[in-house]
């Protein structure tokens, strides 16, 4: 296989593009919008997703997990995740803690390099948040907040190294353009992992546990599609032609993610719930993230109306099967729709990105042995991380008097609703 079919993979799978000359004002104009819309996902849309799917006693913490993930996660970001992650280095970056060497001038392809490690910082910040989904109800707010700066610094920043930042000892040649792997894989196989340390909440299987606002829930999915298109549009660093294929497949995907989700709830239980459109909307966009520079309209469309069926089977299938209390489906509709995502990478290759001698098994050996190292290393660096958070807090979990009146009240002082 000639150096042909590795070029055209290094393109399709690195966010990051080579340095340029010049600064181009209009990709800057671009990214400065999509780090924007990116920001909003994690402090609003997945804070109201979550929120909204929590139980009434809990949703002012479960949404405030949210929100210190984003402020947490931002602090260690620029002292030193930055670095780990796009810093000189094969296993770890170095070289760039508090940002060192980085100036004005400094740019990463077309835009400021500030402006990139603004817009890294964000996905960092969410995929953190995402695994908090599973830990929801019955984590310590404490735990948490120290849980998030330790697992970006030791899971997430080196993953993203391997994939974006140069790492090439455990670099497989994947297919990861905005971050299949590195957040949400990652992400769905942290909250697991943790939620499995943490045990079940107290009454679970046997007590109703109602999300207090499928209306919230659906209003934070929308805002997280529409972060979405910053996150996926926003990876190629550029406002080009690539950069609109992304942007319109996503939209595509997370359309036909609602559309499978719901012929598969209706099949099953004959009511096509709100509750239901919106994961299989975030099934979609989970789906069709790390293919978004790479799929056209008939891959978008593939991957998208699958991955709402995956997640709806994991949820109300896989799940059963497990018996793990992963509390808002963070890894069925992340890890496992991730994995679907990063498989189906390979596949749905549009021709217009496809070099003559493109292979798809020799991809697919490539994304799958990236999914299987992202699985070891994130399941267990993420489990030592808890529990040394663990162990600074005094445990992990609150006591049981404080689970049966809710994490609002006795740790927050606060109600969702004061009526």
């Amino acid at each position: 296989m000639n150096n042909k079919f590795f070029m055209v993979i290094a393109f399709l799978s690195l966010p990051l593009v080579a340095s340029a000359d010049q600064l181009d004002s209009g990709d800057t104009a671009w990214m400065l919008v999509a780090t924007a819309m990116v920001m909003l996902m994690t402090p609003a849309g997945l804070a109201l997703f979550y929120g909204g799917m929590t139980r009434s006693k809990n949703v002012l913490n479960t949404m405030g997990m949210s929100l210190i993930a984003f402020a947490v996660g931002t602090l260690v970001w620029v002292i030193a995740g930055y670095s780990i992650a796009f810093g000189e280095g094969d296993f770890f970056g170095t070289g760039k803690v508090l940002l060192a060497g980085v100036t004005d001038k400094s740019l990463v392809g077309t835009v400021p390099e500030f402006l990139f490690v603004a817009f890294q910082g964000t996905f960092a910040a969410i995929a953190v948040a995402i695994a908090s989904g599973s830990m929801i109800e019955r984590v310590k707010f404490s735990t948490f907040s120290i849980f998030v700066a330790l697992w970006i610094l030791l899971v997430y920043a080196p993953i993203a190294h391997w994939a974006w930042g140069g790492g090439e000892t455990l670099h497989f040649n994947e297919m990861d353009f905005a971050g299949g792997t590195v957040v949400h894989i990652n992400a769905g196989v942290a909250g697991f992992v943790v939620a499995m340390i943490l045990g079940r909440r107290k009454g679970y299987g046997t007590l109703a546990m109602k999300p207090f606002s499928p209306v919230l829930a659906v209003l934070g999915a929308v805002l997280l599609w529409f972060g979405w298109f910053g996150f996926n549009a926003g990876s190629q660093i550029a406002a080009d032609g690539i950069a609109g294929n992304a942007f319109l497949i996503t939209n595509v995907a997370a359309s036909l993610g609602i559309i499978g989700w719901l012929i598969a709830e209706y099949i099953v239980y004959k009511t096509p719930t709100l509750i239901g459109a919106a994961s299989g909307a975030v099934a979609g966009l989970v789906a069709i993230t790390p293919a978004s520079g790479s799929a056209g309209i008939t891959g978008a469309i593939i991957i998208g109306f699958v991955g709402g069926i995956i997640g709806f089977i994991g949820v109300f299938k896989f799940k059963k099967m497990f018996k793990v209390d992963d509390s808002l489906d963070a890894f069925w509709i992340h890890g496992l729709v991730g994995i679907w995502g990063s498989i189906a990478t390979a596949i749905f290759v549009a021709p217009y990105f496809t070099a003559a001698d493109y292979s798809i098994p020799t991809q697919l050996l490539a994304q799958i042995k990236t999914i299987g190292l992202t699985i070891v290393y994130s399941g267990v660096v993420t489990a030592i991380v808890f529990f040394i958070a663990s162990a600074l807090t005094g445990g992990g979990r609150v006591d049981e008097e404080t689970e049966q009146r809710g994490l609002d009240e006795v740790v927050h002082g606060e109600s969702a609703m004061n009526l």
